[in-house]
């Protein structure tokens, strides 16, 4: 497989479907992975833009929860209580005694637990949707497939997010 210069996995241009998504999704992970390199506590408790307080250990945080929600709840169809408890569920809130090497081994038990829900399953295999979740997407369950477009969505975004966050800590670009 060919790598960035950074050394972020670039997906194969020519190969099946569950592939190529599968491949986008983690290199939409590396990225995230590589926007929280080498800064220090402080640096990734940085927000960016006053009113918002987010921050590139919220971010990762985050994007556990959506690994877990995603994978766990809904496509395993599992009762998982948040990663950083109920009063955390969405995972950008910041506790002074957790930093980022927590958090990305958090953030990576959760993928690794995703891969391991899904590794034998068709994209077509479809996971139950709580009904607040149902009434939006106007279905009951959501395909695999439809899980690996929607978790490559929300780390491009986020990413996105990252990028500023991590430009207005150190002024890296591109990185």
């Amino acid at each position: 497989m060919a790598h960035t210069p950074d050394g972020r996995p670039i997906p194969p241009p020519h190969t099946d479907e569950r592939t190529t998504l599968e491949n986008w999704l983690d290199f939409q992970r590396a990225t995230l992975a590589r926007k929280a390199d080498g800064l220090d506590d402080h640096q990734v408790r940085l927000a960016s833009v006053p009113p918002s307080t987010m921050t590139l250990l919220g971010l990762v945080q985050h994007l556990a929860e959506v690994e877990r929600t995603w994978y766990q709840r809904v496509f395993a169809g599992q009762d998982v209580p948040p990663v950083y408890g109920a009063d955390n569920a969405d995972g950008y809130g910041l506790d002074p005694a957790r930093g980022m090497a927590e958090a990305l081994r958090d953030w990576q038990t959760e993928v690794d637990r995703g891969r391991e829900l899904t590794a034998d399953k068709p994209l077509e295999a479809a996971g139950p949707l709580s009904p607040q979740v149902a009434a939006v997407i106007g279905a009951d369950s959501v395909s695999l497939r439809w899980i690996l477009v929607h978790l490559i969505e929300e780390y491009a975004r986020h990413n996105g997010h990252a990028d500023l966050l991590r430009e207005s800590v150190d002024g890296a670009t591109g990185v």
